[in-house]
């Protein structure tokens, strides 16, 4: 390693970049821009509160937060997907115990093509593959642990899944995320992980011999033993591996016990992340993406994307109220959580769940139907949120027939849906809070599509679908938030030529910048 030629960037420095420029109030909501007008690249993206400030304040507050770039483009993906795949897949468990022998991990027909084909036929933008899960075991070869591939006689110690599964998605379109578990039972049985050490300053990536590594970054950043550990992994797949969109850091701990579950290092891991993949979203334990707080793949009836948080542990962001909560960004809740929330944040959610009831492979159980599916989505993407779909690969190393065969029905299903939106070409005429369609003729609609333009927040509280007949306007369906994307199934088919959204209650001013009008087909 030829120091002299590497970038060094200090602790203090870094961990001020990595929280960007959102510390201070915004100033009053910008007037609506043009659609394809730039934005700043780091807006406000969470707003100080405290306990004194009234109900009234708070609403402001949470109306003048906006989402970076990085958040709207996550927010565009819609489907996405995870491959929970690891030395589980070989042992039957969900979680491993950290001492699996790691020649068990046998996949001779590793097919990662077949992955992405399946996910890009499915309709998925991006994939996240569990490179690490809780057991410790690497799904590339890592200079810092044993627990790996390069452990395995599989494809002689020279197999990389990790490289594959980065290339395959790249080649069929699809982005790269990674999983890499905080918890750690290998390194915790090692006596590197909750082994009681002091955060210090550390040095990443940390020195080794015979580093065979072109120069790069180096950093100086605090951590403790493990910490540090991680710090090196994050590094190793941050730059040896092409671009990354998403990193995924859970919050569940494995089977270590929970008086040994040490304070992780967010600060300095978010530091990492920021500097070396500026335009990924770090989710779930992290201050861009949320959990939507089950694993059902259900969003809230009315989900916000701006909700109050605190700041814990090392910077990690965590939930103000209750991860579960009826109610996570409404008026109600900016008010329950007055005295703990220390920001009202953009925080979009995430909804997970698996195709199985499984999130690693297990031959004797089946996919989800379509309609389960569906539901799913509508729940999820139709909801102000994005859909997080796991397809764990079998033993074999690729995706199960009946996997791939439900999601490009699940696909084809979604496409009938919401087939040709008809309002294009229509004439539409916007007023604030109102938006008018004239389709020229009578057309039959059961699907309704809404989006406000979320670069200037999130500020729809209730609004309403109604049609021009009888020489008046009639209501036909209403809900309250939209935020990126909002969904309305009507309960039958309504035929008219003219139809409009009006916003009754808002936090802001509001630009809503799209509403599709479709009818579904049959089967």
């Amino acid at each position: 390693m030829t120091v002299s030629r590497r970038l060094f960037v200090t602790a203090a420095a870094a961990i001020a970049a990595s929280r960007g420029t959102s510390q201070a109030l915004a100033a009053p909501a910008p007037a609506a821009a043009p659609l394809g007008a730039p934005v700043a690249e780091e807006p406000a993206f969470r707003i100080p509160v405290g306990p004194t400030d009234s109900a009234e304040v708070l609403v402001r507050k949470a109306s003048q937060v906006r989402p970076t770039a990085r958040q709207i483009a996550w927010q565009r993906q819609e489907r996405t997907a995870f491959l929970h795949f690891g030395v589980n897949t070989f042992t039957g468990l969900e979680w491993g115990t950290g001492d699996e022998d790691p020649d068990v991990f046998q996949p001779a027909g590793l097919d990662t093509d077949q992955w992405a084909r399946a996910l890009r036929d499915g309709g998925f933008r991006l994939a996240i593959l569990t490179v690490k899960h809780h057991d410790g075991f690497v799904l590339y070869p890592s200079r810092y642990t044993g627990h790996s591939v390069a452990s395995s006689s599989w494809r002689g110690g020279q197999g990389d899944v990790l490289r594959s599964f980065a290339d395959s998605m790249r080649r069929y379109g699809l982005k790269v995320g990674v999983y890499i578990s905080p918890a750690d039972e290998n390194q915790y049985l090692h006596g590197v992980y909750a082994n009681g050490s002091a955060r210090t300053e550390h040095t990443i990536p940390t020195p080794l011999a015979n580093d065979d590594r072109p120069d790069g970054p180096v950093f100086t950043l605090p951590a403790t033993d493990y910490g540090a550990h991680m710090l090196d992994q994050l590094y190793e797949v941050l730059t040896e591996y092409g671009p990354v969109d998403e990193v995924w850091f859970d919050g569940a701990q494995g089977r270590i016990p929970p008086d040994k579950v040490e304070k992780y290092d967010w600060d300095s891991w978010y530091t990492l992340v920021r500097a070396l993949a500026p335009d990924a979203t770090i989710a779930v334990s992290g201050p861009d993406v949320r959990w939507v707080g089950n694993e059902g793949g259900l969003a809230r009836e009315n989900e916000w994307s701006v909700v109050p948080v605190t700041e814990k542990d090392y910077g990690r962001t965590d939930f103000a109220l209750s991860y579960d909560a009826a109610d996570m960004g409404g008026r109600d809740a900016l008010v329950a959580a007055r005295g703990v929330a220390d920001y009202v944040q953009w925080w979009p959610a995430e909804c997970d769940v698996s195709i199985r009831d499984g999130w690693f492979y297990h031959a004797d159980q089946q996919p989800k139907t379509v309609d389960q599916l569906t539901e799913i989505y509508f729940g999820s993407v139709g909801r102000n949120a994005v859909l997080l779909l796991n397809v764990p690969p079998d033993t074999d190393g690729r995706l199960a027939a009946s996997d791939v065969t439900r999601l490009k029905e699940f696909r084809e299903r979604v496409d009938r849906e919401l087939p040709a939106d008809l309002t294009l070409g229509a004439q539409v005429t916007r007023t604030p809070g109102t938006v008018t369609v004239d389709l020229g003729r009578e057309r039959e609609v059961d699907r309704v599509r809404l989006a406000e333009d979320i670069r200037l927040g999130q500020q729809v509280e209730d609004f309403v679908v109604e049609v021009f007949t009888g020489g008046r306007w009639t209501r036909v369906a209403g809900a309250g938030t939209v935020g990126a994307s909002r969904i309305l199934l009507l309960t039958a088919p309504v035929r008219a030529r003219r139809w409009r959204v009006r916003v009754t209650r808002a936090r802001a001013e509001v630009r809503i910048a799209e509403l599709g009008l479709y009818r579904s087909a049959p089967a």
